[in-house]
């Protein structure tokens, strides 16, 4: 009996094996990987191509479909991603400061394989470096774009304390509508120095990659380029909330409600947080952060007719988009109201560019008025004095002339007759 049951073992194993060598040569067929795996950098900062061919094994063998496993490092979300294709060719997104790492599996099904999906055991693989052209050190450095309101975006980064002062920056951008990478439309200059890149002028679609490159140049060399790829949806900032309105209601309770930002930014895509301050019975104020996806609230009772004080922000909820920067804060509302005292920080700064223009003018008109007086009196001096000065001249010489005339005369008459 345990000799039977030995021979009943090895015949199922046997049976395991040569159903197993059949799936995988498929009666003598092997499955080879395919071949001549390139990666292609057709100049969008980061989407790449990748192409490949059929092993030379398979290239005759029609009656049987062939897929592809592709398999590429995914260094955004630190994950292999994977996909099948009966294509040779595939494009993705990457990140060209790490390592770039694909590879390809062939698949196999049909007749020849007896209705069975079979798969390499091995792959093709290329690993790219990222390019080491820069100088070290020389990256920018917090690099953030904004999109404020959903009506532009504004894109800012830091200089590397290495950096040369006579450094040359530049930002290029590529999305799947452009042919072709293109220099920032309008340059924010910070510090007498590339800072930023304002895209008011140049429409940029949402749910769209968009690759950034920041290089440049420099007396040492050509800058470390910096790559970003981002999506501008998930990078909207709202206006701040202007219109709020806060009442008391029944039971001395705070009524609250507020109005949205204007532009195009949709109002179930808002999530709000407000903030309460409200003075209690020792004077202390009391803080208090609350959050809503509506654009009313009601707040506690107010304690003794103490002053109670809210503020509003918004940014875009989880369901819009992945994330998103907060508002400013509003100006306070305040209940009770109280006369309002003049405060400086409360007039806009064009008022204080205004007076100081106008005072400015006010006091160049006065000194120019005060010179020209001055002017016109040294003027006037130097002629009154020469006209003093000949008429006392004048006087002396008519007055020693008519005395030397009376002498003249008097000595004619007393002179002796000869």
């Amino acid at each position: 009996m345990a000799s039977k049951s030995w021979l009943t073992h090895q015949a199922t194993l046997m049976l395991l094996l040569i159903s197993w060598r059949e799936s995988m040569h498929c009666n003598g067929l092997t499955v080879d990987p395919p071949e001549d795996l390139v990666i292609v950098d057709p100049g969008h900062l980061g989407h790449l191509e990748i192409t490949w061919s059929p092993p030379a094994s398979l290239i005759n063998m029609t009656e049987c479909p062939k897929l592809y496993q592709l398999e590429y490092f995914n260094t955004y979300m630190d994950s292999w991603t994977a996909i099948r294709t009966d294509r040779r060719t595939h494009s993705a997104q990457f990140d060209l400061m790490k390592d770039v790492r694909v590879r390809v599996y062939t698949l196999l099904s049909g007749p020849c394989t007896n209705g069975t999906m079979i798969k390499s055991t091995s792959y093709i693989e290329v690993v790219q470096k990222p390019p080491s052209t820069g100088v070290v050190g020389t990256a920018i450095q917090d690099f953030v774009c904004v999109y404020h309101n959903m009506k532009y975006m504004e894109c800012n980064w830091g200089r590397s304390p290495k950096m040369l002062a006579n450094s040359q920056q530049n930002l290029y951008f590529w999305h799947k509508k452009l042919e072709q990478a293109e220099e920032c439309p309008k340059y924010l200059i910070l510090n007498g120095a590339r800072g930023g890149c304002n895209f008011t002028e140049k429409s940029l679609p949402k749910f769209t990659d968009i690759n950034f490159c920041v290089n440049g140049s420099s007396p040492e060399g050509p800058l470390k380029p910096t790559f970003i790829s981002l999506q501008i949806q998930n990078h909207v900032k709202p206006e701040t909330t202007e219109k709020l309105h806060l009442q008391t209601g029944p039971d001395t309770q705070l009524e609250l409600h507020w109005e949205g930002p204007d532009g195009s930014l949709p109002g179930h895509c808002l999530e709000w947080e407000v903030e309460h301050n409200q003075e209690g019975p020792d004077g202390k104020i009391a803080s208090q952060l609350i959050s809503t996806k509506e654009m009313s609230l009601t707040l506690p009772s107010i304690c003794d007719n103490k002053r109670s004080c809210v503020r509003v922000r918004s940014r875009l909820n989880k369901y819009c988009a992945d994330k998103s920067f907060w508002s400013e804060w509003g100006r306070p509302t305040c209940q009770p109201e109280m006369a309002l005292k003049p405060e400086w920080d409360m007039v806009p700064v064009y008022v204080y560019i205004a007076v100081a223009i106008i005072a400015i003018l006010v006091l160049s008109l006065c000194a120019g008025a005060v010179l020209k007086v001055r002017r016109s009196r040294q003027l006037k001096k130097p002629d009154y004095a020469r006209h003093i000065v000949c008429q006392k001249f004048s006087t002396y010489i008519c007055g020693g002339l008519k005395r030397q005339e009376n002498l003249h005369l008097h000595r004619s008459q007393t002179a002796p007759v000869l």
